[in-house]
């Protein structure tokens, strides 16, 4: 984004929430509609499911499902799958990761309509039986469930990527597949693999061209390598299921994952705001459309401004790109001394001569979601005006992790 075009962005925020007072969080619908229309793009046909981990509230939820090309929800926890379901939002949600959470197992064996609307993750046996030991087969509604495939690349015994199922190989998947297949009260209806090595990390570092270099080197590998053992995976556990769907990728990797014949949807959701870690990626970067705003409370010295609060770090490995970036004006950073403060943040760089007490600062989030724990309501802003507020999972009071 230009600096003319981060200053109208400037203009148009703070003439729309002139009457609120900071920390408040926006949404700039123009780019978040855009971004959910431009993914839809990227996936060529192939559905997009929304990961509601990167939303965290339900009115731009159901925003992204009305856009062509988006279809069903990746939930982050059984509890709010079973709370998307019950308010009426959605009848197709996909568990993202395994659940021994036993009141809502509970809850979702003893009701076949969440049962019928809510796909479990699995990777193995040991979570069957959990299950049972909250409701046992022949006594419960029939539970769906997924095979979560790792999606990591593992050359010459080298780990690449993030550390989730046990599930590696072909043979494994089978293996499982059967397992699954062979116990009462569960339907095998899918498999996922997260390539969080290609979706969630960037390929072009600013001002790290070497390391951009081996990024992209290592992400061209471990896609061929994840082509091959998708396909594989399919054939062999269709010899023991029938697979309604192949869930894979995220916001970094739609168009690639889209492209893999084995690949049945993909997930999206932290395109949609478009937060500052999605600034390292060639091949599509969303319109930034989630911001927070902070009020300058006093200028400690020429060429600084301290604003109130901020430290609204993201999660992960602990780094400085973790760190809310100050956005508008342009031409504000962090003191690497401090970073990002609980209560106050101090701020440097040219733009703070024309910054005064009760001035505001803009700032966006590293990631998406996590954006939504901090505030209880987004406001949502068209051009220079809110049109509508709306709450977050916070704000109804719902904190699920």
């Amino acid at each position: 984004m230009t600096t003319t075009a981060r200053d109208a962005l400037r203009e148009r925020l703070d003439k729309a929430t002139a009457e609120l007072d900071p920390p408040f969080a926006v949404v700039d619908l123009a780019a978040f509609d855009a971004n959910a229309r431009d993914l839809a793009r990227r996936a060529a046909g192939k559905p997009l499911r929304v990961a509601s981990k990167s939303v965290r509230s339900r009115a731009l939820i159901e925003r992204a499902l009305a856009t062509p090309g988006w279809h069903g929800v990746m939930s982050y926890t059984l509890a709010e799958a079973i709370w998307l379901v019950r308010t009426g939002m959605t009848h197709d949600v996909l568990l993202a990761y395994p659940t021994a959470d036993r009141s809502a197992l509970c809850e979702l064996a003893a009701d076949p309509g969440l049962a019928a609307a809510i796909t479990l993750m699995v990777d193995g046996p040991a979570q069957l039986d959990l299950v049972d030991s909250v409701a046992a087969p022949g006594h419960r509604a029939e539970i769906r469930v997924c095979l979560d495939l790792d999606g990591s690349w593992r050359p010459l015994g080298l780990h690449i990527g993030v550390r989730r199922s046990p599930v590696h190989t072909a043979t494994t998947a089978g293996k499982v597949a059967r397992e699954i297949a062979s116990r009462r009260g569960f339907r095998l209806v899918g498999l996922m693999a997260y390539d969080a090595q290609i979706a969630g990390l960037g390929d072009a570092p600013p001002q790290q061209a070497l390391r951009g270099f081996a990024i992209r080197l290592m992400q061209g590998g471990s896609y061929r390598d994840l082509l091959r053992r998708r396909g594989a995976a399919l054939a062999a556990v269709r010899e023991h299921a029938d697979v309604e769907l192949f869930n894979s990728g995220g916001t970094g990797s739609v168009a690639a994952t889209a492209a893999d014949p084995a690949v049945t949807e993909v997930t999206a959701g932290s395109g949609l705001y478009g937060p500052a870690l999605f600034d390292g990626y060639r091949a599509w970067r969303p319109e930034p459309a989630a911001f927070f705003a902070l009020a300058v409370v006093r200028r400690p010295a020429q060429g600084f401004v301290t604003v109130s609060g901020g430290g609204w770090i993201a999660s992960g490995q602990t780094h400085a790109s973790r760190q809310p970036v100050p956005w508008l004006p342009a031409g504000l950073r962090l003191v690497g001394t401090e970073g990002a403060g609980e209560v106050q943040t101090p701020l440097r760089g040219p733009a703070t001569g024309g910054l005064r007490v009760g001035d505001r600062v803009w700032f966006r989030h590293a990631k998406a979601g996590e954006l939504c724990e901090h505030v209880n309501e987004l406001h949502l802003v068209d051009g220079a005006e809110v049109v509508e507020t709306v709450p977050t999972y916070r704000g109804e009071g719902r904190a699920f992790l």
